[in-house]
């Protein structure tokens, strides 16, 4: 199959011009737009404003009962405790969502994935105050168009970023392994078929049902064609083409999945020790006077 005649392929599947993973999953989280972020910054700041009056309010009232520096340090604690120690909190207690992220669907991962803690909450929250409230988010707003991940400088440095939780994408059923050709996927070589080409096949394969019989037979012979450019050894002779795409999806499906549970493993393993690990060590989770969890 030629390069032409695979792009017409794609073009008439109607496929986005997305980069996926394994079998045309996308695999990674992706980051929150800009203008998402600064919604839900919006509504976290209108909580914060709305407590802050709260807390002035108190703070008139026991006014008379404090003499000049008194009253300063009761509102230098109520500064801190909203604008360091409630986000902090919150996003540690509900794993990296304040209120203003669970309503533009957001959360605050780590660099890995994982759930942030509260060492990445309070750098995060306390990076906030020079980048974000003393500048009125000038500096944010570089820091994140400069970042591919829209990280500001607290992320940066918490090594977390903000990705969207919840999109338009729908789950597509995952295409079944043909038991005829079990035994030969098991050992062929798949590592090199293109995402786009397995993003079409993978839509072909859904819309099949659905296509006429005369597009769906080319389509499908087409995809075959060019899948079998980049597998090795090529599928038993007489193989229909739905079945040998069919197979080459199932094992990518199963070969992706083993490695994502393999790194889980090694995650889980890498987060154990740290938990284990001196809270004086760089690399530990566990705060000083925290006892480590047994498993």
């Amino acid at each position: 199959m030629t390069t032409a005649r695979a792009h017409l392929a794609l073009d008439e599947l109607g496929l986005p011009p997305e980069l996926v993973t394994g079998e045309a999953v996308a695999l990674t989280l992706r980051p929150a737009s800009f203008a998402t972020r600064g919604l839900a910054f919006l509504l976290d700041l209108a909580i914060i404003v709305g407590l802050f009056v709260g807390c002035m309010f108190v703070a008139s009232l026991v006014a008379s009962t404090l003499d000049a520096a008194g009253f300063q340090a009761v509102l230098l604690s109520f500064v801190v405790l909203l604008f360091v120690g409630y986000p902090t909190m919150v996003e540690t207690l509900t794993r990296g969502r304040s209120v203003g992220k669970i309503v533009a669907g957001l959360r605050v991962v780590r660099d890995d994935g994982g759930p942030v803690r509260f060492r990445q909450s309070f750098t995060r929250s306390l990076l906030a105050i020079p980048e974000i409230y003393l500048t009125t988010g000038a500096i944010a707003v570089i820091a994140s168009l400069s970042n591919q991940r829209g990280k500001r400088i607290g992320d940066l440095l918490a090594g977390t970023y903000v990705v969207r939780e919840r999109t338009g994408a729908v789950l597509i059923p995952a295409v079944g392994m043909p038991p005829e050709l079990a035994g030969w996927a098991v050992g062929a070589d798949l590592g090199r078929i293109p995402d786009a080409l397995a993003l079409a096949a993978r839509s072909f394969m859904e819309r099949a049902g659905r296509l006429n019989p005369g597009s769906r037979d080319r389509l499908g012979v087409q995809i075959a064609d060019a899948l079998a450019r980049h597998v090795a050894p090529p599928p038993p002779a007489g193989t229909y083409p739905e079945r040998f795409i069919a197979a080459v999806l199932a094992e990518r499906r199963r070969r992706s999945l083993a490695q994502l549970t393999e790194q889980a493993r090694r995650r889980a393993v890498r987060d154990a020790r740290r938990r284990e690990a001196s809270p004086l060590s760089a690399t530990s989770t566990a705060l000083v006077g925290e006892r480590p969890r047994r498993w």
